[in-house]
């Protein structure tokens, strides 16, 4: 039936060109790229038969896009495989960057530990419980302000504390 098919039959004929795609759809199980395949065959076939005839232009168009979905296949398996690799890249610490954390963590809550009560309470709802300074202002029944202040002071002395660590 398809074998016969000249050149001008396949610019012409979309019954043909719809008859190709679902080949192409029913051999390669791919019905969504059916017709990209069937456009790259057919970018082949005109290149192609510029250097050589082609007797059977629908196999040759089928053969091509089966091809070319292998290809495709091949194609981003190896970029799943490289996506795959760099996600199983060590991301973690270098073990002096750990110990050197946890050096710099100890003199932290040394640091915190001299703060007055109230200064401490402060930073810790700030910093561990995400409290805005409004929010802190209202549960202790104090200024903004004051907040503000008790921050200030207590980040300068744990810069002066750590620093160095």
């Amino acid at each position: 039936m398809l074998s016969g098919v000249g050149m001008t039959d396949l610019v012409v004929g979309w019954a043909l060109w719809n008859d190709l795609v679902h080949q192409i759809a029913a051999r390669t199980r791919n019905y969504d790229d059916a017709e990209d395949l069937l456009h790259t065959a057919y970018l082949k076939l005109v290149h192609y038969r510029t250097q050589t005839p082609v007797e059977n232009v629908a196999a040759f168009l089928v053969r091509t896009a089966i091809n070319a979905n292998i290809d495709n296949r091949r194609h981003s398996r190896v970029f799943r495989n490289v996506a795959i690799t760099q996600q199983l890249e060590d991301t973690a610490p270098l073990q002096d960057e750990v110990v050197g954390t946890r050096i710099r963590l100890i003199r932290t809550k040394a640091g915190l530990d001299k703060l007055p009560a109230r200064t401490r309470e402060i930073v810790l709802m700030h910093k561990l419980d995400g409290l805005k300074y409004n929010e802190i202002a209202e549960r202790l029944g104090i200024s903004a302000s004051a907040v503000e202040k008790h921050m200030a002071k207590a980040l300068l002395f744990l810069t002066q504390w750590t620093e160095g660590w």
